[in-house]
């Protein structure tokens, strides 16, 4: 039978087109069939028949390779939600957090692939609805990492109700609002000062960005809930929703956005079973040399006693 990988790069840059053209000869001496994916444009916010054919080719293949950073990594995404094919970073970006290996690791990471030595992690993704003013019909999306809802101009803020569950909690002034998955926690979400939530967490988090508000503490919900942000008719400015930085969609005053734990998960191949800790402190280089020695001399101490 044959194998068929997909992989998707970035044609901007020279070290991706290079990665490619190593990993497909790789790819291939290792006995897969290869396809490539190349600057993929998103599709327009909602548009199904766009979606839909984005993914064509993509059912058959044993897993998605991409070469990039965190931001081919979302592009990759786009081709496999809904389906069952998970994707394998390399990364050649800075921090690539969702990657799986580094790009001088590549030949290892194509002999892993042909002996199957990998696990599938699955992903929760945020299940939106945008239900525009005047009575139009809702729209459809999902994200990875997060749903942005934020004011269309410079100047001014804008004005939004927070709800969960259809029960109100506050209407704050500001510059937007930040809805993430527990994927999503250790990007936008974290750098607007939001907790960092472990992977396996079905949940979402909101964070109000510049709140001209008392009360704009992050706030985290279950899967069984769903957070509702509403731009107000008094709102000065209008708003733009964007998910995964990428799919973008107007939101007029009045406009309300619904956000919850989607049910179709993106999968990822793992080939590293570390704590989710461990990546952690590899990314973020966090100083935990201290803690190591405690932990070793109490190991040492253990073992010497027994």
């Amino acid at each position: 039978m044959t194998r068929k990988v997909l992989i998707v790069t970035h044609s901007g840059r020279p070290e991706a087109l290079s990665a490619l053209d190593v990993a497909t000869q790789e790819l291939s001496q290792a006995g897969f069939t290869v396809a490539r994916h190349i600057d993929a444009l998103s599709p327009d916010f909602g548009d199904a028949q766009a979606t839909a054919h984005l993914r064509e080719g993509v059912t058959d293949c044993e897993l998605v390779m991409v070469l990039g950073g965190d931001g081919s990594i979302l592009r990759a995404a786009e081709l496999t939600f809904g389906t069952a094919v998970p994707i394998l970073g390399v990364n050649l970006g800075h921090m690539g957090f969702l990657a799986e290996a580094e790009r001088e690791n590549l030949h290892d990471v194509v002999q892993r692939i042909a002996r199957r030595e990998y696990e599938v992690e699955e992903r929760t993704v945020a299940a939106v609805t945008v239900t525009p003013p005047g009575g139009v019909d809702p729209i459809t999306a999902w994200a990875l990492n997060e749903a942005t809802v934020e004011k269309a101009g410079r100047l001014r803020l804008i004005e939004v109700g927070i709800g969960v569950d259809d029960r109100p909690l506050s209407s704050i002034g500001c510059d937007g609002v930040i809805i993430a998955t527990s994927t999503g926690s250790t990007a936008h979400a974290f750098s607007a000062g939001g907790p960092i939530m472990w992977p396996d967490l079905d949940a979402l988090l909101l964070i109000p960005l510049a709140a001209h508000a008392l009360f704009s503490r992050p706030l985290v919900i279950g899967p069984r809930s769903a957070f509702q942000v509403t731009v107000l008719g008094r709102s000065p400015l209008p708003a733009v929703l964007t998910c995964d930085g990428r799919r973008t969609t107007d939101l007029p005053p009045g406009s309300r956005v619904d956000v919850r734990v989607g049910y179709k998960p993106i999968r990822f191949a793992r080939l590293h079973t570390a704590p989710f800790a461990d990546r952690l402190v590899s990314k973020f280089s966090l100083p935990i040399k201290g803690w190591r020695e405690i932990a070793e001399d109490a190991a040492a101490n253990r073992e010497s006693s027994r």
